[in-house]
Parts: C-alpha cells; sequence; structure tokens
C-alpha cells in the first residue's frame, strides 16, 4: 500500500525535484503538488492524503503554521523541510503538533526514512538540529512556557494563542503566570523581557 504525499513548495524547480525524487520510490505516490501553503491546506482539506511535505523558510513564513493545521486533520500528518530551523520554530513545531521536521542537506534515503515514520504516526525530528535548538542552558521555563512567551512576543492575544495551540484559555494563562512566578518577573511582559534578555527566545 503507498503513502499518498504532497508537495507543497513556492518554488517551481523545487517543487518538481521533490517530486521527482518522491516518485522514485515504489512506496510512495504523490498525489498533488501545490505552490503556496494555502494551496496545500485546501488539498489536504479536500482529499486527506497520508502526509503533506511542506518547505519552510524562515521564522516569518505562514508555512509552519499551516503545517500545523495539516497536522490537525484526521488522517493526515505534515512534515517541514528547510536548510534550517530556529530555536523558536523548533518549539513551536513540537507543540503545535507538527509532525516532523527535515533539514534539505538529509541524504534521500533519511528522507524516505522520515516520510515513512511520519506515516506511521511518528514524530521525527533530526536529533543533532533538536538539542541546538532546545539547548537552552539554565532556562527553568518548559516548552509550553517559552512557546505562549514567543507567541506574547509576536503579539499575539490569550485567544489566539489557545487556538494556535490547542490549548484552553485558561490553561495558556496559567503558563502564563507559572512563567512569570519562575522568572521572579512583575508581570508577563517583564518575565517576556527576561527570557529575550537571557537569549531563551
Amino acid at each position: 500500500m503507498s503513502i499518498d504525499v504532497v508537495v507543497s513548495d513556492d518554488l517551481q524547480l523545487s517543487r518538481l525535484a521533490l517530486t521527482a525524487l518522491l516518485e522514485r520510490s515504489e512506496e510512495i505516490q504523490v498525489v498533488g503538488a501545490a505552490n503556496s501553503g494555502p494551496a496545500a491546506l485546501e488539498f489536504a482539506q479536500a482529499h486527506r492524503p497520508d502526509v503533506v511535505i511542506m518547505s519552510f523558510e524562515g521564522a516569518d513564513n505562514p508555512a509552519i503554521t499551516i503545517a500545523e493545521k495539516i497536522a490537525g486533520l484526521p488522517g493526515c500528518r505534515s512534515l517541514l523541510l528547510a536548510t534550517a530551523f530556529t530555536r523558536s520554530v523548533v518549539r513551536q513545531a513540537f507543540t503545535g503538533g507538527i509532525d516532523g521536521m527535515v533539514q534539505r542537506s538529509a541524504p534521500p534515503r533519511q528522507f524516505f526514512e522520515a516520510i515513512h515514520r511520519v506515516h506511521r504516526g511518528e514524530r521525527v525530528f533530526d536529533a543533532e538540529l533538536t538539542v541546538a535548538a532546545l539547548g537552552n542552558g539554565d532556562c527553568p521555563l518548559s516548552l509550553r512556557q517559552l512557546s505562549v512567551l514567543e507567541y506574547i512576543s509576536r503579539g499575539d492575544t490569550v485567544v489566539e494563542i489557545a487556538a494556535r495551540l490547542h490549548l484552553c484559555e485558561g490553561t495558556v494563562r496559567n503558563y502564563l503566570s507559572s512563567a512569570v512566578a519562575k522568572l521572579g518577573a512583575r508581570n508577563r511582559i517583564d518575565a517576556l523581557r527576561i527570557a529575550q534578555n537571557s537569549h531563551w527566545i
């Protein structure tokens, strides 16, 4: 039984190259190619492919938010492909339910293995990349607390953060309160300042 895959990449040559690579595998069937994140999400909502592979080019790229939405669809998994991932992106992927992240420098064998593992329901994150991204030294905050503070730094409200992380608003407020307490901060803005000055986010 083949794995139905959708490729999403803004660049046509990159999209075609990825498609050609995937079609070399007898166990993978490319059922769609999207030239944007929104197009990939629309396809996934309509056809429910097994795995959506999304090229990702930076922290401000909407691909990561769309990959979170795809990962939340019944029967769909999302896999991000990029040259590099920042610390905040890896944390957002962990807490947002994205199923995997693969570096473009990975050999094809590793890329194919990641697709199979994600399809089986595993979460696939490159160990070296993840350790480097999540290594916060003496940071007392959990990944959830850091993620909530990062969203606060972007100007998101509690309601918006709750929706993004699939949490209730009270839980988000609890994460903020506990972060403030752990850091000995006056309020959430002070907690954000401490975290940023310490280079935790």
